[in-house]
């Protein structure tokens, strides 16, 4: 009697134990996963790089004579005028040379117009009029020369501009060259970038001809410069060694916030027509490479890589590896593997880009 209870006790607990594998595999077959398509639509990627600013004009500002810096008339970091008295150079030596120069000037101008008078009474020949001219000529050439050289002790501001540190201070016995200080033109400033050339190539197969891109700055402080840039230039010859090609944007500075050597980041702005788009939250990434799940017509995903060719806030711009017409496995990716057969409910990739939190525009 009790082997006939046992019995009955161990097939009963078979029966359930039958019938709730069975439930579990209904259930696993009754679960769907989430799946859409890339979409192929036109839009933008900002893409920042870091970069250098540069005052439009940044000089350094030399002695050209020989002598003791007798007078500073400006102040380091104040604003000068162009033309504006900034030092001067002792000119004693230069004044007596321009005092000696006219003195010879003088007297040349006596002999030349004594013997013009001669010449002009055919008492001397003309040949020693021209002699008499040719010394007077060279006597003011001098003078002139002299002239420039006292000239030089006088250092002008030659544009508007931002004083720097000084160099030298007074009293300093100067050498011909001797940096004295730099002067900046802060109106406009260059700001220098260097672009990929994956991004050069997108940036010139989108961009209209003959436009200028319009880019923003990023400053130091991590706030937008209040005035946008154009993009100028464009750099001849890429870095071999970088792979890179130089930008530059100029920027107005009207309020002289930005001076020369500051840093920042600059946003450019890249179109790109018909590009493949797909939510980052599709892929998975083995050894530093992007796969998706594809689903088959057999409802059996397989593992596709990909190469991204931009990236977006929650998207990814696709170059390489899916066409609009594929279907992609969205949700459940750690829930299945290769060649395996699902169930799926399919979202269109425009609600899917709609749910993100950013999406292309």
């Amino acid at each position: 009697m009790n082997k006939i209870l046992t019995l009955a006790g161990l097939g009963a607990l078979l029966c359930l134990a039958s019938c709730e594998t069975k439930k579990e595999e209904e259930k696993k077959e009754d679960v769907k996963l989430l799946v859409t398509s890339p979409i192929r639509k036109d839009t933008t990627v900002t893409n920042e790089y870091v970069c250098q600013i540069h005052a439009i004009q940044h000089i350094e500002l030399r002695a050209l004579e020989r002598g003791y810096l007798k007078k500073i008339y400006v102040d380091e970091g104040k604003f000068v005028k162009k033309g504006q008295l900034m030092f001067e150079i002792q000119p004693l030596q230069y004044q007596a040379e321009v005092q000696k120069a006219q003195a010879e000037v003088n007297l040349v101008e006596v002999e030349y117009r004594n013997t013009k008078q001669l010449a002009d009474s055919n008492i001397v020949s003309r040949n020693e009029l021209a002699l008499a001219k040719a010394k007077l000529d060279k006597a003011k050439a001098e003078l002139g020369i002299a002239k420039v050289h006292l000239g030089f002790t006088e250092i002008r501001a030659p544009f508007d501009g931002i004083m720097d540190h000084f160099q030298v201070r007074l009293g300093s016995l100067l050498e011909e060259g001797d940096l004295l200080t730099t002067l900046s033109d802060n109106s406009k400033m260059w700001v220098y970038y260097n672009v990929q050339e994956a991004e050069y190539l997108n940036y010139k197969s989108s961009a209209p001809k003959n436009s200028l891109m319009t880019v923003k700055l990023s400053m130091a402080n991590h706030q937008l410069f209040e005035h946008p840039g154009v993009v100028e230039t464009i750099e001849a010859d890429f870095n071999n060694e970088t792979g890179n090609i130089a930008f530059r944007a100029t920027f107005p500075n009207p309020k002289g916030l930005l001076r020369h050597g500051e840093t920042g980041n600059i946003e450019m702005v890249v179109p790109f027509k018909n590009a493949i788009i797909i939510p980052q939250k599709a892929t998975f990434e083995v050894l530093e490479k992007k796969y998706v799940f594809v689903v088959g017509k057999d409802n059996v995903v397989r593992s596709k890589e990909i190469t991204v060719s931009a990236e977006m806030p929650d998207l990814y711009i696709i170059k390489d590896g899916l066409t609009e017409n594929d279907k992609i496995l969205l949700e459940g990716i750690r829930k299945v593997k290769d060649n395996t057969k699902i169930s799926y409910n399919y979202q269109d990739p425009k609600q899917v880009l709609a749910n993100l939190k950013v999406y292309a525009e």
